[in-house]
This record gives structure tokens, sequence and C-alpha cells, in this order.
């Protein structure tokens, strides 16, 4: 497996990242043990977590995976924003919920320092200086190495690496979205922010539940023990020809090349050179296994431009073509002068 950097930063992570949302969850302890496991052999270093991710379990699951570890060979993620009880200060991005959630943190993952952590929304509540104040003294305390931000509008993801700079704190270096072939409204603005400023990019969801693993066919309804199945309102946003048009391709490529659909919509995330890592998740070995195989190879030209051309989305103003051609001319005039 290759490694990345993340961002601007001298931190290399393996450019697939091992998403553990299943962990406590879809996976027990065993199970998450063996997927860890693989992972490794195949050459993986970066595990991404969340406090909320089975109330806590899945980092618990992580923590004592890596009591057997070097614990320096891995880079491991973790999250807060949302809440971990029932008290009024128990969610958000305040001061207090920060620094009692990196202890809480600290203490399920067993470790003495987290490698990144993000923060898992923006939070209205709080003003933003608070936030990136307490991150800032945390990174220059040594308890936490770098951080990063999920699920950010392009506004917020700008104004809060502004407050930063101008306040010569930390600053976000990475931005964990979700982005697929179902969903590229992030290459919107997101993506070329992120490319501008030299934010990491780490998408999650990047076979969208599921939808993009070639276990769906045209007609047939998804099984109830499929995330999909279990969802009927995800079902029914997405049970169109646009999706319909894009699994087909990813059918016809998978079995151009002799690999899985789930191979094919990886390899596709892969070659965009913006993205720093997707989040595979797994709630078996196997399934850990066919993700594992989008890397090592390379999808041709043509059938990159099939997926986008499949799987582009109608846009208006200030996305269509004719106001993209003005940004261009834009770029072309500066570059002239």
């Amino acid at each position: 497996m290759d490694y990345r950097f993340v961002g601007k930063t001298g931190l290399k992570v393996s450019e697939l990242c091992l998403g553990s949302m299943t962990f406590g969850a879809a996976a027990d302890r065993e199970e998450s043990f063996r997927i860890m496991d693989r992972y490794t052999e195949a050459g993986g270093n970066f595990i991404d977590t969340a406090n909320v991710y089975s109330q806590g379990l899945s980092e618990e699951i992580v923590g004592a995976w890596l009591k057997e570890k070097n614990r320096n060979d891995f880079v491991v993620a973790t999250k807060v924003r949302f809440g971990m009880g029932e008290g009024p200060n128990d969610m958000g991005l305040s001061r207090k919920h920060i620094l009692a959630s990196v202890e809480d943190s600290l203490r399920r993952l067993g470790t003495d320092y987290i490698d990144l952590f993000q923060v898992h929304a923006w939070d209205a509540a709080t003003p933003l200086e608070e936030t990136l104040s307490t991150l800032n003294d945390l990174v220059r305390k040594g308890v936490i190495r770098y951080i990063g931000a999920s699920n950010y509008r392009a506004w917020q993801l700008q104004k809060a690496i502004y407050v930063s700079r101008q306040n010569g704190w930390e600053s976000f270096v990475c931005l964990q979205p979700q982005y697929n072939l179902l969903c590229r409204a992030t290459e919107y603005e997101l993506l070329p922010l992120c490319e501008h400023e030299g934010v990491g990019v780490i998408p999650w969801s990047p076979l969208r539940g599921g939808l993009l693993s070639g276990k769906f066919k045209r007609g047939e309804t998804p099984q109830e023990n499929t995330r999909v199945g279990a969802n009927k309102a995800v079902w029914e946003r997405y049970d169109n020809e646009f999706t319909w048009n894009i699994i087909d391709t990813l059918g016809d490529i998978a079995k151009e090349t002799d690999k899985s659909s789930a191979q094919v919509a990886l390899n596709w995330m892969l070659s965009r050179s913006v993205i720093t890592s997707p989040i595979i998740g797994a709630r078996n070995v196997g399934q850990l296994d066919d993700n594992l195989g989008a890397s090592g190879w390379s999808l041709t030209e043509e059938q990159i431009h099939r997926l986008n051309d499949v799987s582009e989305l109608p846009v208006s103003y200030p996305y269509d073509l004719a106001a993209e051609n003005q940004q261009r001319r834009g770029r072309v005039a500066e570059a002239v002068r």
C-alpha cells in the first residue's frame, strides 16, 4: 500500500484509512481485532474512530488492540462533537466538553496522545475562537499532534483556517467530508478549497453505505440486514435511474478490469490528486479484503472519464459550465499578467 502526506504536514498515512464505526456494533471485539490485523498486514497504518461510535466502545476496542502493538507505528484519529451523555455540557465544541472528551478518549484508547483529533461537525452554539484556541492548547501540550474537521461546509472551513491564521494557532490539516460517485457536490467548493489551502481530504462513505459495492441489482429490493435495506428513506432516495446508471457502469468496468465494483469505486477516488485517504469500513475480514483490492493498480483515463460522465450532477450558477469558464478566463488573465 502506498503512503501519502496529510495536507501540508510531514505526516504520512496509508492511502486507505480503516474506519472503525462498525467496531462494537456490526463487528464484535474478536472480528474487529482480525480486521485490524489484516489491515496492518496489507500495509495500513491509519485508523479512524470517534468517541460517539458505539458510545466509546469503538475507541476501547482500538485501544485494546493497540496494547499489543508498537503505538508509534500507527496514526490514530478520533473525533469530538456529538452527545456522550445527558448533561448540558456533554456535547458540542466548548472548551469544557473538548477537554473532558480528550481525557476520555485517551483513557479508552489506552494512549497518552492522539495523532489526529477532529471536530465531528460545526457547532453554531460555541464561538469558533473558543474551540480553536482549546485545540491549539492541546497541540502545544502534546496531547494531540494534529487537528482536523469533519462535515464542514466550505465557508466554515475557510473561516476556521482564517481565525487560526490570524491568531497564530494550529490550523486544521485535513477535512473529512462525504465523497463518492453518488455524492460529488463536495467537488464544487470543498475540494478546491482544500487543494488551495493544502488541507488533506479523508472522505467518509466512499461506497455510499454499500450502494456502490456491487451487491445491489436493478429491480431487486435490498435485504434488511444491509445498511441500505435497513433504511427505507435511503433506498427511496437512491432508487432511481441516475443511481442505477452509475452502478451499471461500475459493473461494466469491474468486468473489464477483473475487479469488484467496490474496488473500481475506490480506485476512482484514489485517482484524484486532492484525496489523501478514503475511509474504508468493514463488518468482517472478507469485506475488508475486497476493499483492500482497490490499491496497487489504476483505472485507465477512458474508464475514469466514463465514471465522471455517468456520475456528473446537474448544476446551475455559480457551478455551471458558463460560470466555470468565467473563472478559468480569470485565471488565464492573471497568468498572462
